[in-house]
Order: C-alpha cells, then structure tokens, then sequence
C-alpha cells in the first residue's frame, strides 16, 4: 500500500476544517489545534450545513477552501439510543464519511482525518483489541450498524489511497469522557449517565440508583483532552491509512466505575443492576503501541483525576 511513511505536517499555516467541531470532542480538537497556533480554523455547523447533504458537503469545501479536514461529526449515542435509531445511526454516519471523503479527494484536499469508533471491532476480539483484529468478526450487535457504517472510512481511506494516492488516516478512539459530554440519560454513554444519576440521587435524598446490566463487564476509557492530542499528533505526523486505536490501555469493569464514580460525587446509597438490560461487549481494551510508535502518542490523564474534572464541570454547567 501507497503512503506508508510518516510526515511531518506544519498546521500553523494550513486551513482546518473541523466537522463536528462544536461537539463534544470536537470543542477539545479546536482548543488543541488553537494552541498549536492554527488560525485558519472553521467548524460548520449542522444548522447550516448538513453534511448528510451533497450540496451542503459541495458548500463547505466552496466557502471554507480546506487543505486539511478532521470528521469528527457523527450521530451517536450509548447502548439505548444504537438499540431504538439503527437504521438512522446505520445511514447518517455512512452518508456523511463517503461523500466527505469523495469530494475533498475531488476538491483537493491535502489531508483527510476519519474518526472512528471502537464499536466497529468484532464482539469477540481477543483482549488487548490490536488493529489486525478489526475484520476478525462481526460487531456486537446493539451498535454494529454504527460502527460499520464508520468502518467504511477505513475501506474508502484504503482504497483511495491505492487508487488515487489522497492522503487519509483513520483513527479508533475508544469510549471518551470529560467537560462538554452528553449528560442526557436518554442518549449519554456510561460515565455521564453514572455521573448524573449519583449526583441527583445524593440531591434528592434516593436509597438507590438503577444501572444496565451486569456491571461485569470492562471498558476502557479515554479523557476527552488527551484523545485531542492523539487527533492533532497523528494530523501533523502519521500519514497512512493503517487504522490506529486511540486509549489509555487500562480496562475497568463497570461495576469498578460506577464504584468510583459513586465515590467522586459522595453518594451514599446502593446500586441496583438492571440484569434485564444489555451489557453489551464483554470486554474492551486496546492495544495502544502503534499510536506511541507512529506518532508519539500516550495518554496521560488516568480515569480517578479524568472523572473527578469531569464532575466539577458538570456542577458547574448545572449551577449556572
């Protein structure tokens, strides 16, 4: 395959466009990219631009001219959303990823950067997950129409780097936490939802809160800030389109979590395991070397401290 060195990409000077900039992850990409000195810098906002849409796509690359593109934007949510929208998760992340890539390869554009998810590993991929395991099985099933549908940038990335030589990487964060996260317990991921749940329990005085599942099974987990700096590492350095996980390589059950998250917050009462629930993939580590090997990268932000700025965030945000 085509490209498979490493670059050295000086950002100050290029124009970034940051899709889903506004986001949750996409806030720390621009903060992270601002403090490296990127002036150029252009977030599209869904209201005026919907990248589901051809013409709104054709838009974004007439007015905002880019040489470089990080698609950070996605639909998303934890295992209760991927459960009631699959077909939705399914279409509008595949759309957005295909027609993006197609049309900045078109337009010219110098560097595209995919963000994928961990969710479009196999259900049974041997622990630590290595990047050569990715085809070894089908996703599990609560949330494998959006984890293909993300994974189709890692064959698109492929293909048009054989094909056409355009320069794209692909990124596998796995499951991200910190200040500006979804807290909405219809649609939020785990830690928010704990986080939320201890908080209005201890305030309205509840014996208990309900948690989906086991609690038995592990994931691992990623500060929102540190998971930025992989992102702006790997855009300044790593030029091939072999995909490259993105964590802390520490796995915790979540009953640990829930455990420490009750701690975090001084809530006093019980938690209640829902069995009825899905718990989703048994297990979730990766094998993080490739990201420190390619481009230096290793998180530096452990779960306790990540959590405990993640709940004084939220206090904040809540009490204004």
């Amino acid at each position: 395959m085509k490209g498979l060195t490493n670059g050295n990409m000086e950002l100050s000077n290029k124009r970034i466009v940051v899709t889903g900039g506004s986001g949750f992850l996409g806030r720390h990409v621009v903060n992270r990219l601002q403090s490296t000195g990127v002036s150029q810098l252009f977030v599209p906002r869904s209201a005026a631009f919907d990248l589901r849409k051809e013409q709104d796509i054709l838009r974004v690359l007439e007015t905002f001219r880019p040489d470089i593109i990080i698609h950070l934007a996605a639909v998303v949510g934890g295992i209760g959303a991927n459960q009631k929208n699959p077909g939705k998760f399914f279409y509008d992340n595949l759309i957005m990823g295909a027609q993006l890539m197609e049309h900045s390869r078109c337009f010219g554009v110098e560097k595209f950067v995919a963000i994928g998810t961990i969710c479009s590993y196999p259900k049974f991929t041997p622990v630590p997950f290595k990047e050569s395991d990715i085809w070894e099985g089908y996703p599990e099933e609560t949330n494998a129409p959006y984890g293909l549908a993300k994974k189709m940038m890692l064959v698109q990335s492929q293909a048009y780097r054989e094909q056409y030589d355009f320069n794209s990487i692909f990124l596998l964060p796995v499951n991200l936490y910190g200040p500006w996260d979804n807290f909405d317990l219809e649609t939020s991921h785990v830690i928010p939802a704990i986080i939320r749940k201890c908080l209005e329990a201890k305030e309205q005085g509840s014996p208990n809160i309900t948690l989906w599942g086991s609690g038995n099974v592990t994931r691992e987990f990623i500060y929102a800030e540190d998971a930025a700096e992989a992102i702006v590492k790997a855009t300044e350095q790593y030029d091939s389109s072999e995909p490259v996980n993105i964590g802390s390589g520490q796995e915790y059950t979540i009953r640990d979590l829930a455990e420490m998250i009750k701690k975090l917050t001084g809530y006093e009462g019980e938690i209640v395991w829902d069995q009825s629930k899905p718990d989703g993939q048994p297990r979730r580590k990766l094998d993080t070397s490739r990201a420190k090997e390619r481009f230096g990268f290793e998180a530096s932000t452990d779960l306790e401290t990540g959590i405990k700025r993640t709940i004084e965030w939220y206090l904040k945000e809540k009490n204004k």
